[in-house]
């Protein structure tokens, strides 16, 4: 069988795919990539892409865009997410897929949830669709409280399936066949039976470039190991929390050493017990650690959770606040205010992570709910069975 992949120039969008790509060629199937150019640097070694287009470039690129995003929160994050990257990107992109899929002739697509085209160019074709879904954010109507967000936001959906010539009400976030949800029922939460063609699978690992330059032999054993990480995109938002990080830890510095994800003119003063790395390999960091300090990216804290690691959270926007409350409704972590943490807070809150059972304890849960989900060959799985 043939499987395309449609994904949007996102790091943590393209990964899981990474992994389930590669339990499906190992059953002897075919698997390539479509989407923005840029995604081939995220591809391993030999991977086959159709290159699409790439809708910011008329209005800078996603380094404006990310500008512009950063400095919104709420709902305005999300209105600037929709109106200004994704309706964008699938119009930009829709050509491209449709050409991909004239020329591959795959056999199942699957969809990206932020990667409209996909599903748009499969209903087009006739193809059976799947979704990826890499946060599980949509699963717990956030917007339930917010009718007139969730109108509006059906509406301009709506609109861009009209516009790609496929019928208003297909929605291109929601496989009616197949949906491959990247988390578990543990931690997002259910609380009814979700849907039998909704196949919670955990999340999917795959091998990944590591940097060579990790000074390992810094990792200090006879300390608690605590990374702190705010993400690719959400780096430089942490100029104050960086430092408040560091601070709130000095007085633990004897027995705790903070592994800090950032560049290092964000570090704030310098301190022994803080190693500062502006990339880290974090797959292969996290069997080294005992939490985790992040901003509630569901990719980190997928990532943290599949090891046991509790978690303080510091969401900024979008799906983060969601994805925190689920690991604190979980028992595995919690929450920090990431504009508003004071130092004490913080010291706080990491001391909780590190010494309270109940919150390790609530990991592990997780972590065993992760295992038994089957993860890419799960996945795998459902894939196939879908032609």
């Amino acid at each position: 069988m043939r499987f395309m992949f449609v994904v949007p120039p996102f790091t943590g969008h393209v990964n899981p795919t990474i992994a389930v790509a590669a339990a499906l060629t190992e059953r002897g199937h075919e698997a390539v990539w479509c989407g923005p150019p840029e995604i081939l640097d995220l591809l391993p070694l030999g991977a086959r892409l159709f290159a699409t287009g790439d809708a910011p470039e008329a209005n800078g690129g996603y380094a404006e865009l990310h500008a512009s995003w950063q400095r919104l929160r709420g709902v305005a994050a999300l209105r600037f997410l929709v109106e200004e990257t994704l309706v964008p990107l699938a119009h930009a992109m829709l050509p491209g897929v449709n050409a991909a899929v004239a020329a591959y002739r795959p056999d199942v697509i699957v969809v990206d949830q932020q990667t409209f085209a996909g599903a748009f160019a499969a209903v087009r074709a006739g193809v059976p669709w799947a979704t990826s879904a890499t946060t599980s954010a949509e699963f717990t109507r956030p917007l339930v409280g917010f009718p007139k967000v969730e109108t509006w936001v059906r509406d301009r959906i709506a609109a861009a399936a009209v516009a790609a010539g496929v019928p208003a009400d297909c929605d291109p976030r929601f496989s009616a066949r197949l949906v491959l949800v990247f988390s578990t029922p543990e931690l997002v939460g259910l609380v009814d039976a979700a849907p039998a063609h909704h196949c919670y699978v955990g999340p999917a690992f795959g091998p990944r470039p590591a940097p060579v330059d990790f000074p390992w032999g810094r990792l200090d054993a006879g300390r608690r190991r605590v990374l702190v990480s705010l993400g690719t995109l959400n780096r430089d938002a942490g100029t104050r929390f960086y430092p408040a990080v560091v601070e709130a830890t000095r007085p633990l510095a004897d027995r705790v050493q903070v592994i800090l994800a950032a560049p290092e003119r964000l570090a704030g003063e310098a301190a022994e017990h803080v190693l500062v790395r502006e990339f880290v390999p974090q797959l292969a960091l996290l069997p080294h650690l005992d939490a985790v300090v992040t901003h509630g990216g569901h990719n980190t804290v997928c990532e943290a959770l599949a090891f046991g690691l509790p978690l303080v959270l510091a969401p900024i926007r979008d799906d983060q606040p969601i994805v925190a409350r689920q690991v604190v409704s979980a028992g595995a972590g919690v929450r920090v205010r990431f504009g508003r943490a004071h130092v004490p807070e913080i010291r706080a809150a990491v001391t909780d992570a590190l010494y309270r059972p109940e919150l390790r304890e609530g990991a592990h849960r997780v972590r065993e709910s992760f295992a038994a989900a089957g993860g890419a060959a799960a996945a795998a799985d459902r894939l196939e069975k879908l032609c």
